[in-house]
């Protein structure tokens, strides 16, 4: 193997007291950049062994001193107690109960309690004022009707900083309880600043630092129960951005005030898969300028002082939207992003930034997320790191970062030499994948993808966190496989088809659950949206539609997209009709049944589909000719390597393209990509067992033989 496929563009972590390790690793891994982890350091040795340096910030929690002598500098949120059922007129609520305590703590300054709010959830309701009152942190309300429920909504300091929580929980930390500091309040803002200024001053060695991320955290929510230890987890949430100082800033700027029931709504909070409120949108776009008008100064900063500034998009990361339109003005020089999966590496790629790093997983932590062992008794880290490599691969062939890395504790790969020998091979693997498109873009078929949603380009390559967060979604599982598709993706908001965005789309994809983010809600009750989405597949454009899409009620069908699908759903009215009966057809794609769903109540509307699929006698997968185009129902989608398989021949299917004409193979476990400028083809193996494979080229057939997971270059 060439010595350049052996060295450059990874970042390993180092630590202190393991200084042989590190270099031995460094030079086994090919590493060019060596940096610290959260609880590491890093000691003279490895900062003088000629490596470039990383160092790690988490700019708002590492300054518990400070927070204890300002507490009014700190973090908060808005909650909402239990709500209790009220017997007579009178009643006491204890907002606190339920939550943990080592998280969150009562604010009942002056500043805070105009914010407080007691509802009567029974009669959706706000109470007056003048019928409750707060004392010895308890809530009396009096005038309650007897047999309805009542919550208190107020605001907390968050005391204990999440990520920091995380891992004493998890992974057994010791050290001190971190809080974290609010950049808004100003006497914190200008220590923070200064920190800065003093920390880059005191470490000459560091040549890039590593924002881990910015200012506020995602919403997580813990409670005092163990069985419900995770009461509210949403990683693109907004809760951890609140304060009054804030309310009071979007008040002045937008014209309106906000109240604690517009974050906590009716108990259900603003989750990112329900389509959001205009008070959520506005605060939204409120909280992503503040954040990168401060970011910037940041920025500034490390720069004056001869330093890279990357940000590592995980996190702290709220408010910084990547593909928001304020990002590319804070300056960064690199983003870093922890990935499980292929879209995830898509959505690295995709930032507007000079430089793009991914990490890997497993991160070097005893415990995975899931609470399995990793590099513990009974864990198998090799294999994990063979099983992310699969998803992460596949992306990377279509869209290739900079950089690859690892984060956590270096010494826990000691006994774990199978894992170190895997590193190093998707490391060289990783430098041929980088060097191809170096040369040039691999081929991408004559197929555009728009996949449409409320938040649009916002929410490009994901939805609300990783992967194991959202697979509930289907659109998360379209999204991982279209991310090593040989086709081009585009993310649209309803308003952009609206506008005309369609013009340069092939198929449109609208994937999600009735009333969510993702199929749409509401905004399939616009005329024009459904207008220019049945003139697109008419005049030959494809429509699929996954699960409950376009979904909303109060039209003489569920599915608004129905005419175009030729089916629709029963939500309970339609019980008495009669069904058209129909014969399940050959698909003339690999059709893979497992991936589809068990949808009920679905039902042909005018008999002239073909059904592909059904279930106990429901349809479950449907092709419906329409005017010049096609529309497709999927009852669901689950990813998987036959799954990606039967997607993009749904795709080849609809848009006319040849095997031949994308290098494709005969095994849905052999995926490939064709990169013309160096006339190279990349052929990688994604199953756990050798395999053989027939490829088809313009210029005849390949056949080719692959070891378990192994990736190869083949000159045509």
């Amino acid at each position: 193997m060439e010595q350049k496929y052996r060295q450059g563009g990874f970042t390993l972590p180092g630590e202190a007291g393991y200084e042989q390790l590190t270099l031995e690793l460094a030079r086994k891994w090919g590493a060019d950049v060596i940096r610290d982890s959260d609880g590491t350091k890093l000691s003279d040795e490895i900062i003088q062994a000629g490596y470039s340096i990383y160092s790690t910030i988490c700019i708002i929690r590492q300054h518990n001193a400070f927070a204890a002598q300002h507490p009014d500098s700190q973090q908060q949120a808005f909650l909402c107690s239990q709500p209790v059922v009220a017997q007579g007129d009178e009643l006491v609520i204890d907002p606190m109960k339920g939550y943990f305590t080592q998280q969150f703590e009562l604010n009942d300054s002056p500043d805070a309690m105009p914010y407080w709010q007691v509802y009567d959830r029974t009669a959706n309701a706000e109470m007056p004022r003048e019928k409750w009152c707060y004392a010895d942190g308890q809530v009396t309300i009096t005038g309650c009707t007897p047999w309805h429920e009542y919550t208190v909504s107020f605001l907390c300091w968050r005391i204990w900083e999440e990520i920091n929580m995380y891992n004493h929980t998890t992974n057994s930390w010791t050290s001190e309880h971190l809080r974290q500091l609010d950049p808004r309040n100003e006497e914190a803002w200008a220590y923070l600043q200064q920190w800065l200024e003093d920390w880059c001053v005191a470490n000459p060695s560091t040549n890039v630092v590593r924002l881990t991320s910015l200012f506020y955290n995602f919403a997580w929510f813990f409670g005092d129960d163990m069985r419900n230890r995770s009461l509210f987890t949403d990683w693109a949430s907004y809760d951890f951005t609140v304060s009054p100082a804030a309310l009071k800033a979007f008040e002045a700027e937008y014209g309106y005030a906000l109240t604690a029931e517009d974050f906590i709504n009716q108990r259900k909070l603003q989750v990112t898969h329900m389509p959001p409120t205009r008070a959520k949108r506005d605060y939204m776009a409120f909280i992503q300028k503040f954040v990168a008008e401060k970011a910037k100064v940041l920025v500034d900063i490390i720069h004056k002082h001869g330093k890279q500034a990357y940000v590592f998009y995980d996190d702290s990361w709220v408010g910084m939207e990547p593909y928001g339109k304020y990002f590319s003005k804070v300056g960064f020089d690199g983003l870093i992003k922890c990935v499980f999966s292929g879209f995830e590496c898509r959505l690295c790629a995709n930032v507007d930034v000079p430089t793009h790093e991914i990490r890997f997983h497993p991160y070097l932590f005893p415990v995975g997320l899931g609470g399995l062992p990793t590099f513990a008794e009974g864990g198998d880290p090799a294999h994990d790191a063979w099983m992310y490599w699969r998803n992460v691969r596949r992306a990377l062939a279509r869209q290739c970062v900079d950089r690859i890395g690892l984060g956590g504790y270096l010494h826990l790969t000691i006994g774990f030499p199978e894992f170190n020998d895997a590193v190093e091979q998707m490391a060289i693997d990783f430098r041929r994948i980088k060097e191809l498109h170096s040369h040039g873009a691999p081929l991408a078929g004559k197929c555009r993808v728009a996949v449409i949603h409320t938040w649009g380009s916002l929410r490009s390559w994901t939805l609300s966190g990783h992967f194991h967060e959202t697979d509930k979604h289907a659109l998360i599982h379209i999204n991982e496989a279209l991310s090593g598709l040989p086709v081009e993706v585009k993310y649209l908001s309803f308003e952009d088809v609206e506008n005309g965005a369609l013009k340069d789309i092939d198929v449109v994809i609208n994937a999600g659950c009735a009333g969510d983010a993702w199929s749409g809600g509401d905004a399939w009750k616009s005329d024009k949206l459904v207008e220019e989405l049945t003139r697109f597949v008419h005049e030959g454009g494809a429509f699929i539609g996954v699960k409950e899409p376009s979904a909303v009620a109060g039209y003489h069908t569920f599915f608004r997209m129905a005419q175009v699908l030729g089916i629709d759903k029963d939500t309970g009215a339609r019980v008495c009709h009669g069904r058209w009966q129909y014969d399940v057809q050959d698909a003339p794609f690999a059709l893979h049944k497992e991936t589809l769903g068990q949808e009920k109540g679905l039902y042909l509307t005018d008999g002239t589909a073909q059904v592909l699929a059904d279930r106990e006698g429901v349809p479950q997968m449907t092709l419906h000719r329409f005017g010049k185009g096609v529309g497709v129902y999927m009852s669901d989608f689950r990813v998987g390597q036959e799954s990606n398989r039967m997607l993009l021949e749904l795709l080849m299917h609809l848009t006319g393209m040849k095997a031949e004409e994308l290098y494709l193979s005969d095994s849905a476990m052999v995926e490939t990509a064709w990169y013309p400028a160096d006339g190279t083809l990349l052929v990688f193996n994604n199953a756990e067992a050798a395999t053989d494979a027939v490829i088809s080229t313009p210029k005849g057939e390949v056949k080719v033989s692959l070891a378990p997971m192994e990736t190869k270059l083949i000159k045509l």
